[in-house]
């Protein structure tokens, strides 16, 4: 009976200590050191701000100790879906998707959640289906700066309109919002739209045409043009140089890229909308970092994209022109003076 109790009583000791040992190592914080693994999709890098998010993502992230892994679709819809895929099977925590085609990439998004991962829309909504989180500008509000403006800049006249890619949400924001000033004003009989077009891909060649054509069939009588991003205006622009209309004409635009504030000071292009994509950027890492902890985003609206109203995070916007664009854009560092000013 004595052995029998001493055996029993070394036993229990043996199971304490093994409880408590398995107790430390399930407390222990090997996991947290792993390191955090962000997927980010965008696509394209042909115009400066992708390429400027693209580079303040990964500056930041290096920064907070996050593995970026970033593909870019170059306006491909099957290869930024196929890219998804590679990052979803390389067993990212995250993914922050810009997508190339709105309808399309819903099936991508999809796919992250059946892998358990979650999604943020980045800048463009994904349409149709379910979302973890949308950040972008408040878009519909972009539109009506640039509606707002080149109404006041040319109350009567003959429009050209145009609109970016029909396969981006934002597209659909932004003249929306351009609209409530120039539609109230085509009733009242002051504007008529002589051309209103969507730009595919939002490619400047094509914006390029769609102006060329318009100045031939209005026999150069055209008063305004609504363009909806630099590009565009760039490529407005040129058509208009040919014609000996440059500056003569004003032309909106969106980004603030270098390009558009050297034409805003050169007078051919009257205005750009500043939204400031190296906030969003990091915004966009930091909510990533947060769900991939398990913790809660903030959002400060919701934006519903034909399924569901998203939780979304929507920073200002502002207009810039040759009355505030050393404030705006120089003086916050977002480009350098000699670079706007260069001759």
């Amino acid at each position: 009976m004595k052995k029998f109790k001493v055996c029993a009583l070394l036993m229990t000791g043996i199971m304490a200590a093994a409880l408590f040992a398995g107790c430390g190592k399930k407390d222990a914080p090997a996991s947290s050191d792993k390191k955090l693994v962000i997927g980010v999709s965008l696509p394209t890098q042909r115009e400066e701000r992708w390429v400027r998010d693209k580079e303040t993502m990964e500056a930041y992230a290096k920064e907070k100790g996050v593995d970026l892994k970033i593909q870019v679709a170059d306006t491909d819809v099957a290869q930024q879906a196929s890219q998804v895929e590679n990052l979803i099977s390389q067993g990212i925590d995250v993914l922050v998707l810009a997508p190339a085609d709105a309808s399309a990439s819903a099936q991508s998004v999809e796919k992250a959640h059946a892998a358990g991962i979650k999604v943020i829309s980045y800048d463009r909504l994904i349409a149709n289906c379910d979302l973890d989180l949308y950040m972008s500008f408040d878009n519909e509000k972009v539109g009506e700066l640039q509606g707002e403006y080149i109404t006041k800049k040319a109350p009567k006249g003959n429009y050209i309109v145009m609109a970016g890619a029909p396969t981006d949400n934002n597209a659909t924001l932004f003249k929306k919002g351009a609209m409530k000033y120039i539609q109230p004003l085509v009733d009242k009989g002051d504007i008529k739209v002589v051309t209103d077009l969507a730009v595919d891909n939002w490619e400047p060649t094509n914006a390029l045409k769609i102006v060329e054509n318009s100045l031939t069939a209005n026999s150069n009588k055209v008063d305004a043009i609504l363009a909806p991003n630099d590009g565009t205006a760039g490529a407005a622009i040129q058509a208009l140089s040919a014609q000996g209309l440059a500056g003569k004409i004003p032309v909106t635009g969106q980004d603030s890229e270098l390009t558009a504030a050297q034409r805003i000071v050169q007078g051919t292009q009257s205005m750009t909308i500043f939204k400031d994509t190296r906030e969003l950027g990091k915004a966009a890492i930091d909510a990533a970092i947060k769900f991939a902890k398990g913790e809660s985003v903030e959002s400060n609206g919701k934006v519903n994209n034909g399924k569901m109203d998203v939780p979304s995070s929507l920073l200002a916007a502002q207009v810039v022109d040759k009355d505030n664009l050393d404030k705006v854009l120089i003086d916050s560092g977002y480009l350098k003076k000699d670079d706007v000013y260069k001759k």
